[in-house]
């Protein structure tokens, strides 16, 4: 059973995996380990909670590769704990990976958006910053927008708090002047939605995958240690 957790990353998951994928919404404290103890026999972490429950623990990923479980993990919650496991096995897929395991980029938040309920498909209320970031360097590229106001924009989005981050937001506080070329409306045409592409590729990669057991990356041995035990007995 191949098994994949996401919600507002990709929120037509169930209907590009089909058969193919189990979809389960984002995963919590515990979820893998009981995904680990249903017969997975590959896990993708994309979208994972966070502020009003407990997140996905390592530990519960190290058990799972431990066990010979391959363990994915791409665009959101998916690209941190992939970073944060590398060394035990865990594959990360995408740009978002590649820009936290380079080190360049640092904060938890960039991947960090608002969103409205499962029921109504995840909409999304505010912008990544991993997105604000790929579209201007979109925009830049095709020369849409220069780089001073690119620039400015970055840093005026970075300074928002992310459930506020939107490109109207953006623009008030990059403190937009008059002889800008960048509106609101270009901004949201020319957006790249970065956490998404990651997920399919993700998606892509598990649907592809042939059954090998992760590769033990480093010489470790997991440790059911007394904090672990009360966990899984909870579980």
């Amino acid at each position: 059973m191949k098994l994949l957790f996401v919600g507002p990353s990709l929120p037509d998951a169930a209907k590009l995996c089909g058969d193919v994928l189990a979809v389960r919404p984002p995963a919590v404290h515990g979820d893998v380990l009981v995904a680990v103890r249903a017969g997975a026999t590959a896990i993708g972490i994309i979208d994972g909670g966070f502020e009003h429950v407990a997140p996905v623990w390592h530990k519960e990923i190290l058990y799972a590769l431990q066990g010979g479980v391959a363990v994915f993990g791409a665009a959101s919650m998916g690209a941190l704990r992939a970073v944060e496991c590398a060394a035990f096995g865990m594959v990360g897929i995408g740009q978002i990976y590649e820009d936290y395991a380079s080190g360049r980029r640092l904060d938890d938040a960039d991947v960090a958006l608002l969103h409205g309920p499962a029921e109504l498909a995840y909409p999304a209320l505010s912008l990544p910053l991993v997105n604000v970031d790929a579209t201007l360097d979109r925009m830049e590229a095709e020369r849409i927008v220069e780089t001073r106001e690119a620039a400015r924009l970055r840093d005026a989005a970075r300074r928002l708090f992310y459930k506020d981050r939107t490109w109207p937001a953006i623009l008030k506080a990059a403190q937009n002047r008059t002889e800008w070329t960048v509106t609101t409306q270009l901004l949201t045409e020319w957006t790249v939605n970065q956490k998404r592409q990651d997920a399919l590729a993700l998606v892509q990669e598990m649907t592809s995958w042939s059954g090998k057991k992760p590769e033990k990356r480093s010489d470790w041995t997991f440790r059911a240690t007394s904090l672990w035990r009360m966990a899984a007995n909870q579980s």
